[in-house]
């Protein structure tokens, strides 16, 4: 049973008391307010049920029956309990993830994204790489030389004086700098070079100057065997900066440098078309690779074309994939494939399976990089209406990078709307006692005591001091290569305001959002119940044997098997061995007698099975309900065998053991156990309704 199952299934609110709010129960002497009721009410009854003062007052009962089983479980402390808190954490989180992001923002991102799906975007790119933690240095070097590329790319290629400056911050970033230290200089020259180079490669370049460039300074490792290009890709195919950028870039241009996760990129766009959709389809694959011999290659051609020529001659696809193709992940599937769009596979093997026009169709042989092919188009759906994929694009998008956007809106919301002010020159003091023992994990919070605590950034009159900065950066602390320790506090504290800024803005959810506050309610409520109502019902009864067992001894005669035959059922091939084992059985031969004479020919003749059979459960048998051998032959539905019943007993009704009805006993022990609680809780928690404000909700 799900825990907030029964929560939800009441919808039990919780409001604050107002002069225009009165008190509509008592339950123990505490207070029920009419918001609370009211809206539990008008959320449970439904919009096909009519708001009556009948139905208004029998609600009573089982709302007060819940909060009476609520109370309970607060007074022996189960909302106290560590694995209770913790469960409502985790709840908590999911519940706050909408909140904590700009609403306006995320809508506008889900209709782009939406927009986006409808058009697939072909582009090569070049990466240069960067941690999302670098170093200001770092991130100066990478982002120099990731612009001296695009301007070569453009036309324009460096001067002596932008070759002498990268080259200095180059020295100065933290992998070369210590690799210099060490006396290695062949990451230095590597960077230095592939920009020093960039006039010889842009004259070497061929038609496309894009992909050649790409191929001697893009830190992409793949780029060795696409030269950059990433083939057709739509919305949420790739980080949302590159694909931001790959959208609003025109046909033929190069993008301004973009800023990702993974570093920094220029992509050229190549093309844009309407989006094919997403295709189901099977394949028959001859295997070859670049490895293989040209007889090898032949090998595989002959055995597509041999195949393909089945398929003409009518034998079935799946079969075919089945017995003969060799992609050994797909073969037992009949050749089915995963659903992909454009941008997955092979452009050659896309290619020919969009170009099928209908769904059973198959493609003629197609040449892939690692083998030759005969395609089936199982389906093809097309980009559905808005209404039907929001929410699955909206778990989407809350996935995707671009859900970043709306955190960041919604920080920036919240520092406006509580006058945020910072001081960094109190942040940057910091640099005082945040040295070398930082990157040894050795470094404690405790050396910015003598600093005096200063305030670093204030948000809704609350400050944020040197302290609470140096406790951070201690949460974060681990072993780190040699770098600038300064630098590296300095690109920390911007994650760390955000984070008291989210965390601000979390603590004040349930003053704000009076949904958010009261699904909270539910949830925290229905855990309480499950943990209550396993302990006083479901698992005592499990555990309680003794209760178990005086509980089917009082009621056994509710147990009782139906009545039942104990049967034997000869299988037959035929009707003749189903008439030779007749002739046996009136010789009173043994089952195991039987058995070995009709089978000394061939062990297919006869098989034998014997079961208990409840009435119903099995036509032949009911059709033959009494005792001995049945007067006609039956036939098997399944193997279409014949068949010779014989009933050796019909047993009356007789009470079952607790060990053949334990689940049915326990299960309505439970029951008994529920029953009496619930009187006991009824009895513990008196309720006092005012009937006024009960009568005036409608």
């Amino acid at each position: 049973m799900n825990k907030i199952s029964i929560s939800l299934a009441l919808a039990v609110s919780f409001f604050t008391a107002n002069a225009q709010d009165p008190v509509v129960m008592e339950i123990n002497g505490k207070p029920v307010l009419k918001s609370e009721f009211e809206a539990v009410y008008k959320k449970n009854s439904g919009k096909d049920v009519q708001n009556n003062t009948k139905s208004v007052k029998e609600y009573v009962d089982l709302f007060s029956l819940f909060k009476s089983k609520v109370f309970e479980a607060e007074s022996l402390g189960l909302d106290t309990l560590t694995s209770f808190k913790n469960e409502l954490s985790g709840y908590r989180r999911q519940l706050a993830a909408p909140y904590l992001t700009d609403k306006s923002t995320n809508d506008n991102l889900l209709h782009e994204a939406y927009d986006r799906l409808k058009t697939e975007v072909r582009a090569s790119h070049i990466l240069v790489r960067l941690p999302e933690t670098a170093l200001p240095k770092d991130t100066m070097e990478a982002y120099t030389r990731i612009l001296l590329v695009r301007k070569a790319i453009l036309g324009t290629m460096p001067t002596s004086a932008e070759i002498a400056n990268y080259d200095k911050l180059l020295k100065n970033s933290t992998e070369v700098f210590y690799a210099l230290k060490r006396k290695d200089s062949t990451i230095y020259k590597q960077k230095l070079n592939s920009i020093k180079n960039l006039a010889d490669n842009y004259k070497a370049a061929g038609t496309d100057k894009f992909q050649d460039i790409a191929l001697k300074t893009s830190d992409d490792p793949s780029v060795v065997d696409n030269k950059g290009d990433l083939n057709y890709f739509s919305a949420l195919d790739m980080v949302y900066p590159f694909e931001n950028a790959a959208y609003n870039t025109k046909i033929g241009d190069v993008s301004d440098v973009i800023k990702s996760k993974f570093g920094y990129h220029i992509l050229k766009v190549y093309d844009k078309r309407a989006a094919r959709g997403e295709i189901t389809a099977e394949h028959i694959m001859a295997k070859f690779s670049k490895e293989s011999t040209p007889d090898e290659k032949n090998n595989a051609r002959k055995k597509i074309d041999e195949l393909y020529t089945k398929l003409k001659a009518g034998s079935n696809f799946e079969d075919l994939a089945r017995q003969f193709s060799d992609d050994n992940q797909t073969k037992d599937r009949g050749g089915l494939l995963q659903p992909f769009k454009s941008g997955r596979l092979p452009k050659e093997f896309e290619d020919a399976a969009f170009a099928i026009a209908k769904d059973g169709d198959y493609s003629q042989v197609v040449e892939s990089p690692y083998g030759y092919h005969i395609i089936k188009r199982v389906s093809l759906k097309t980009v559905p209406p808005f209404d039907e994929i929001k929410n699955e694009l909206k778990t989407r998008v809350n996935r995707d990078s671009r859900n970043q956007m709306g955190r960041s809106a919604l920080i920036a919301k919240v520092k406006k709307e509580n006058n945020f002010k910072e001081n960094l020159k109190n942040r940057d003091e910091l640099a005082k006692v945040v040295d070398s023992t930082y990157l040894k994990s050795t470094w404690k919070a405790d050396n910015a005591k003598k600093l005096g605590n200063k305030e670093i950034f204030n948000l809704a009159g609350k400050s944020y001091t040197q302290m609470d900065f140096a406790k951070y950066l201690e949460s974060q602390m681990t072993f780190r290569s040699p770098t600038d320790v300064v630098e590296l506090m300095k690109s920390m504290y911007p994650n760390w305001v955000n984070e008291e800024v989210i965390k601000y803005e979390d603590s004040q959810l349930d003053k704000k959002y009076v949904d958010y506050k009261n699904l909270l309610r539910e949830y925290r409520d229905g855990i309480l119940l499950f943990d209550l109502t396993d302990q006083k019902v479901w698992s005592k009864a499990v555990r309680d044997s003794l209760g178990l067992n005086e509980y089917y001894n009082k009621n056994k005669n509710n147990y009782l098997w139906d009545e039942r035959a104990d049967v034997t059922t000869y299988k037959c091939l035929n009707e003749k061995i189903a008439n030779d084992v007749r002739k046996q059985l009136k010789a009173n031969k043994t089952e195991k007698e039987i058995v070995e004479l009709i089978n000394k020919s061939s062990q297919l003749n006869l098989s034998v099975e014997n079961v208990t059979y409840l009435k119903g459960e099995n036509k032949n048998v009911d059709a033959n309900w009494k005792q001995g051998v049945a007067e006609k032959n039956s036939i098997n539905d399944a193997d279409k065998k014949v068949m010779v019943i014989v009933v050796n007993k019909i047993s009356p009704k007789t009470p079952k053991t607790l060990g053949e009805c334990r689940g049915l006993v326990t299960a309505d022990y439970q029951n008994y156990l529920e029953t009496e609680w619930i009187n006991y809780l009824k009895n513990k928690y008196k309720v006092k309704v005012n009937e006024d404000v009960l009568n005036s909700i409608k």
